[in-house]
C-alpha cells in the first residue's frame, strides 16, 4: 500500500527547496551532497530521501518551479489591463520585486542548469525562452517601430543583462532598493544613460 502524504508534504518540499537554493548558490551544485542539503534543511539524509530521490531531482524541481513562477509573473503583466507601451515598465518592476527575495534561486538558474539531464535541462531552457519571448513582446510594444525586428532579441538580452545579475551587488537591505533600481533601469531605457535625471515613473501593476 502506498504511503499517504502528510498534510504538510508540499510545505516540507518548499522548505527543502529554500535550503537547497542557499546551499547550491553558496557551494555550487557539484560540491553539494544530500547530507549537506539535509543538514541545511534540518532533515536527516534518510528523511530527505522521502521527499526527493536525489539532489538532481531537487535541482530540477527548484529550477522548474522558479522558471514557471517567472513565467506566471510575466503573463500576469501581459494579461493585466496595462497599456502596451507601459507593459515593459510593469514587467521590469514585477521581476525586480521577485528578484529581491529570490537571489539564491537566480544564482542557481544562471550557474547550475547545465548539471541537469538532457530532458530536464531542455524543459528549463524552453521555459527560459518563454520568459525571453514575453519580454521581447513587451519591448516591441514599448518602442513600436523603433527597434528593427532582427535586433529585438539583442535588446531583450540587454535588458536581462541589466536586471538578472543584481544578486552580485544589489542588497535587499542596502541603500538602493530593488524598486528604486527598477526605476533607474526604466529611466535608462526610456531616456538614455546620463539623461534620466529624474526617477522614471512606471505604470503600477
Amino acid at each position: 500500500m502506498a504511503r499517504t502524504k502528510a498534510a504538510d508534504y508540499e510545505q516540507q518540499r518548499e522548505a527543502i527547496l529554500d535550503a537547497a537554493a542557499t546551499v547550491f548558490a553558496q557551494n555550487g551544485f557539484a560540491a553539494s551532497s544530500m547530507a549537506l542539503l539535509g543538514a541545511a534543511s534540518g532533515a536527516s539524509k534518510a528523511r530527505l530521501y522521502h521527499y526527493y530521490a536525489s539532489k538532481d531531482t531537487i535541482l530540477f524541481d527548484l529550477l522548474d518551479r522558479y522558471t514557471r513562477r517567472l513565467i506566471d509573473i510575466a503573463r500576469t503583466v501581459e494579461t493585466a489591463s496595462v497599456p502596451g507601451p507601459q507593459r515593459l515598465d510593469a514587467m521590469v518592476r514585477a521581476f525586480m520585486r521577485e528578484y529581491a527575495t529570490s537571489q539564491t534561486r537566480q544564482v542557481v538558474l544562471l550557474h547550475d542548469v547545465n548539471f541537469l539531464a538532457g530532458p530536464e535541462r531542455r524543459k528549463i531552457r524552453t521555459q527560459e525562452l518563454e520568459i525571453v519571448g514575453l519580454f521581447r513582446d513587451a519591448i516591441a510594444a514599448a518602442f513600436p517601430g523603433q527597434i528593427p525586428e532582427n535586433l529585438l532579441t539583442a535588446h531583450t538580452m540587454m535588458v536581462f543583462g541589466m536586471i538578472n545579475w543584481t544578486f552580485t551587488w544589489l542588497k535587499p537591505d542596502g541603500r538602493l532598493s530593488y524598486d528604486d533600481f527598477a526605476k533607474t533601469v526604466l529611466g535608462v531605457l526610456h531616456q538614455g544613460i546620463g539623461t534620466a535625471t529624474e526617477t522614471h515613473q512606471a505604470a503600477p501593476l
